[in-house]
């Protein structure tokens, strides 16, 4: 904060998304849930995949630790399958199709862009959801606790 009590607006630019910390965005494209991902992030709400069902039914309702997430949040470009705002942590399940070369390079640059963002990204195939699903969150819990607020580091 300034002197005179105004906050002062942060602005945040990767890839032309564009992150503003105030009440107003005018101009500026969004860098949470753009509305051009609007009908997609809707439709990947409707139809989860059974791994992410599972999952989702241990998140919702902040039944981790307290933490509410959110489930197909979008973040620039990209829609994660899950997202934690107050830890700034992005949960994401791999099925057989992360198994390719391309989509694992692809994975990778998500990774680094969410990362310059200051997010952290963890990543569980669908086996081990359904396989040991306490181990998975065990990992998430581990995560968030290891990681805390970030809303003063940016």
């Amino acid at each position: 904060m300034r002197a005179d009590g105004v906050v002062l607006a942060r602005l945040y630019t990767i890839r032309n998304f564009h992150c503003r910390q105030s009440a107003q965005m005018k101009g500026r494209k969004r860098l949470h849930n753009p509305t051009i991902l609007k009908e997609r992030r809707h439709e990947l709400r409707r139809n989860l995949t059974p791994a992410e069902a599972l999952l989702w039914s241990n998140l919702k309702e902040s039944k981790l630790d307290g933490k509410k997430f959110r489930r197909q949040h979008g973040i620039g470009p990209y829609i994660v399958d899950f997202y934690c705002p107050e830890c700034r942590l992005i949960v994401e399940l791999d099925g057989a199709g992360h198994q390719d070369v391309l989509r694992v390079e692809r994975d990778i640059q998500r990774t680094l862009f969410f990362e310059k963002l200051g997010m952290r990204v963890i990543r569980f195939e669908n086996k081990h959801v359904f396989e040991d699903i306490e181990l998975v969150l065990n990992a998430i819990r581990a995560t968030l606790a290891g990681r805390g607020k970030l809303a003063n580091s940016i």
